[in-house]
């Protein structure tokens, strides 16, 4: 459907599907007032829950005062880069292998992955994200250590397909 007319662009582009706005209306229409705070809420809950799992294995960035952080996990992975060669695109690969889609990676801050649960995650599914981080970690350590090749691990050679 194209969603360009002579009165101008829907949706801020002028090829952009404005069939993509009712999804939004509904769901926030849905949820109410009530629902879009509690939503809100759970978000922030579950991302400083991530911090907190995370943070004695990766810097997290952009903490307030009182350590906390917003609806989003910056997880700083730049030093690993100095210390084993592994970067941010090595750790995204990996987590495929551990059954995760990528968080984003270098943005806002090149060599970072930023992590944002929604509100639908269930406190499982977080935990086995935090599990596979801290694996991922040690993976890196060995990296670092000696123990594992810096150019030839399960890091740099992921994904491992079946």
């Amino acid at each position: 459907m194209l969603a360009f007319s002579g009165n101008g662009a829907v949706a801020a582009a002028p090829w952009g599907s404005a069939g993509i706005l009712p999804i939004t209306w509904a769901y926030i229409t849905m949820m109410g007032r009530d629902g879009m705070k509690k939503a809100t809420q759970v978000a922030i809950l579950n991302a400083n829950y991530i911090a907190h799992r995370l943070s004695e294995a990766f810097p997290i960035l952009y903490t307030g005062r009182n350590g906390r952080i917003a609806h989003e996990c910056i997880i700083d992975l730049r030093p690993f880069k100095q210390s084993s060669g592994i970067n941010e695109e090595d750790v995204a690969k990996r987590l495929i292998d551990y059954g995760f889609h990528a968080p984003t990676m270098s943005f806002p801050v090149p060599g970072t992955l930023m992590i944002e649960p929604t509100e639908s995650e269930s406190l499982h599914e977080i935990d086995r994200f935090c599990d596979a981080m801290l694996a991922i970690h040690r993976e890196i350590t060995a990296v670092e250590s000696g123990k594992w090749d810096k150019d030839d691990n399960p890091l740099v050679n992921a994904p491992h397909t079946q």
